[in-house]
């Protein structure tokens, strides 16, 4: 069966799986070369498709509905 779609965006999922790696904002900025100000926008919108309050739920979440890769 497939996941329901959670609607991230191809970048957002690319974070999240840092995200599930265990790196900082900071750490993620360097990996994609962004801001980490653009990281948290991302991790914030993330949060909030998955309807967690975390980081830590929301990685717990991804792993549950398979969205990490």
């Amino acid at each position: 069966g497939q996941a329901p779609d959670y609607d991230l965006t191809p970048r957002e999922q690319e974070v999240l799986d840092w995200m599930a790696k265990g790196l900082s904002n900071r750490e993620i900025a360097q990996r994609l070369t962004i801001s980490a100000v653009t990281v948290k926008f991302h991790v914030s919108n993330i949060l909030s498709k998955l309807g967690t309050t975390s980081r830590t739920e929301a990685v717990a979440v991804a792993v549950q509905r398979n969205l990490i890769h």
